[in-house]
């Protein structure tokens, strides 16, 4: 079955509301969206929306190679090789994971409508449902308040706590949460690298008994081996994110550990092939999946969903990238449903709903 049209839009969907982490406020979600289209009408969805500050190409950036290099080599290829599909790009743009994803999640989407079944079902299935979590910014302890009592209501009980510009005031966020919710909540924190070891050692300190389930990058990029001073009860919840950004990138922290637990986002891998590979290391290594995104259409969310539901030893997801978007290119792919999602169990591809690209 041949690949008889090919489409790449770009688009900022708005947020609805911008929201604070280390060191900048986040109000842009620019995604690009490609489409492929099967000679039987079948069409592909894949989305991106790569962040410039962790792996170096922006959404712009993306859809240029897309056009460039992609497009032109994608039409006529048989959609039953979209694996090996996936493995020639990887070798011609590797430097560009979020033009990698875009097309590697619209390739999975087209070959399992074809197939007539769900991407998850290509790898095999683990799970049905898992909560995910819902994320805080950066604000002061009555906002941060309001703004988890909000979740809650809305039957939200995993909440990301955004950390990293001043530790002080991070512990009071944690521990006014923890006072007026008690047990009935999950606390993960986020500093997005803006912990100094002075600032870590505090917040560790400070929150000892609040029960923090994790913490995601406290420190740069490069300074991983400084985690290896923490007992290994304390790294086994720390969680790189910053740091992972493809297949290799792990290698160095398979024998002495500085992380517990590994973030997998699609638009820094390269996609859901490449994210697979890097869950089947992380379980051979005994280290625990988290699967986190950025601001992202529904495509590439679902995607991850499905990568997630895949890997058996994922045990974390924070996927409500798309949750507060004002606008995306397509409906459906997944459902959430008293704090857990799921994927439809009898759509094919994806399960996307749309009726306008």
């Amino acid at each position: 079955m041949r690949i008889d049209q090919i489409k790449v839009i770009r688009k900022n969907l708005k947020l609805q509301k911008p929201y604070a982490i280390a060191g900048r406020i986040i109000d842009d979600v620019e995604n690009i969206c490609l489409t492929i289209q099967l000679e039987n009408g079948i069409i592909g969805y894949g989305a991106a929306n790569p962040a410039p500050e962790v792996v170096g190409e922006s959404p712009i950036e993306a859809e240029e190679v897309l056009n460039k290099w992609v497009l032109p080599l994608l039409k006529g290829r048989d959609i039953r090789e979209f694996l090996g599909l996936i493995r020639e790009f990887q070798q011609l743009i590797p430097n560009n994971p979020g033009a990698l994803a875009a097309l590697d999640i619209a390739l999975h989407d087209a070959y399992g409508q074809w197939a007539k079944m769900p991407v998850v079902d290509i790898y095999g299935k683990h799970f049905d449902e898992l909560p995910t979590s819902v994320t805080i910014g950066i604000m002061n302890v009555e906002d941060t308040l309001k703004e988890a009592v909000n979740f809650f209501n809305d039957k939200f009980t995993v909440f990301k706590i955004k950390t990293g510009d001043d530790p002080v005031s991070d512990v009071l966020r944690i521990k006014a949460l923890r006072e007026n919710f008690g047990d009935g909540v999950t606390l993960r924190v986020d500093a997005n690298q803006g912990y100094s070891p002075e600032d870590l050692s505090y917040f560790l300190n400070e929150t000892a008994h609040q029960n923090i389930e994790l913490i995601e990058q406290p420190f740069k990029v490069g300074r991983e081996s400084d985690l290896l001073v923490y007992p290994e009860s304390i790294r086994r919840t720390f969680c790189a994110d910053e740091s992972l950004k493809s297949t290799q990138s792990v290698f160095p922290w398979l024998i002495e550990k500085p992380f517990g637990i590994f973030n997998i986002k699609l638009m820094k891998c390269g996609g859901i092939l490449n994210a697979m590979d890097i869950g089947r290391i992380a379980e051979l290594a005994g280290i625990s999946l988290f699967w986190g995104c950025n601001d992202e259409s529904c495509i590439s969310i679902t995607a991850a969903l499905h990568a997630a539901f895949a890997n058996k030893n994922t045990k974390y997801i924070d996927l409500d990238g798309s949750f507060d978007l004002g606008e995306d290119f397509v409906k459906g792919g997944f459902y959430v449903k008293e704090g857990k999602m799921g994927i439809y169990k009898d759509r094919f591809g994806l399960g996307f709903i749309n009726d306008e690209l």
